[in-house]
């Protein structure tokens, strides 16, 4: 729940961080020091680059009204009401049109990989039929020079000699 809440956080500040770099020559409007009120305390008044943080520091502080208030999609600036955030989408000045042109297709292209496998005698399959003994746990042995992996680090580096969790009691 908290890498959840911790990815909201995250894309709630890429998307004000977007908005702001696609829409700073169209939109005038972003000016950093220009003030905006905060939503959840009519009495603050932030900065527009300091807003995204006040925002989640000013959630925190008034649960209540943060539960009722909904972000809108195409600004994390915008939080409306729930029952106001449908009027929003359709109005909302920061909304990007994807209609379609006159052939029918939209402007936008998506890019297709023209990637070709260059071994195409690689096998997996049989790769793995070559391995000799499979791993099995709780079982160990002892591996002949042949299978013992090699150290390409130098002597400074050493591989551990035994495994942390082999001395854990069950």
């Amino acid at each position: 729940m908290l890498l959840f809440f911790v990815c909201y956080k995250i894309l709630t500040l890429l998307n004000v961080l977007f908005v702001c770099l696609f829409f700073k020559e169209e939109k005038g409007n972003m000016d950093p020091d220009k003030l905006l009120q905060c939503p959840f305390d009519k009495n603050h008044q932030i900065r527009v680059c300091r807003f995204p943080y006040h925002l989640i520091k000013c959630r925190k502080n008034h649960p209540k009204l943060a539960s009722e208030l909904k972000t809108c999609p195409f600004n994390a600036r915008h939080l409306v009401p729930k029952h106001e955030l449908t009027y929003h989408t359709e109005t909302c000045e920061n909304r990007i049109s994807v209609n379609s042109g006159e052939d029918g297709h939209c402007g936008l292209q998506v890019p297709v990989s023209t990637w070709v496998n260059p071994d195409m005698t690689e096998d997996w399959d049989e790769e793995a039929d070559d391995v000799p003994s499979k791993f099995v746990w709780g079982e160990s042995r002892v591996l002949t020079a042949e299978e013992r992996p090699t150290n390409s680090l130098g002597t400074t580096i050493r591989a551990p000699n035994t495994f942390p969790w082999l001395g854990l009691k069950q």
